[in-house]
């Protein structure tokens, strides 16, 4: 029994890329989208602020050097 020949061409691969996009594609909702991007924001903001207070803190602890 012979194996069939392969297509090196690409369309397969191409279209095997494609539909999985699509069926993806077809199961993310607009309002994820909207909630991750809020939340990466929300994130972001309390990541600086608290970076930006615990910098405080560390400068607010150290001395100057005594002569």
């Amino acid at each position: 029994m012979e194996l069939p020949e392969t297509n090196h061409d690409g369309q397969v691969y191409a279209g095997t890329c494609g539909g999985m996009f699509l069926s993806i594609f077809s199961n993310v909702f607009v309002e994820d989208l909207v909630r991750t991007v809020i939340l990466a924001v929300v994130g972001a903001v309390v990541s600086f602020g608290v970076s930006l207070v615990l910098k405080s803190l560390i400068k607010g602890k150290r001395r100057p050097p005594t002569p």
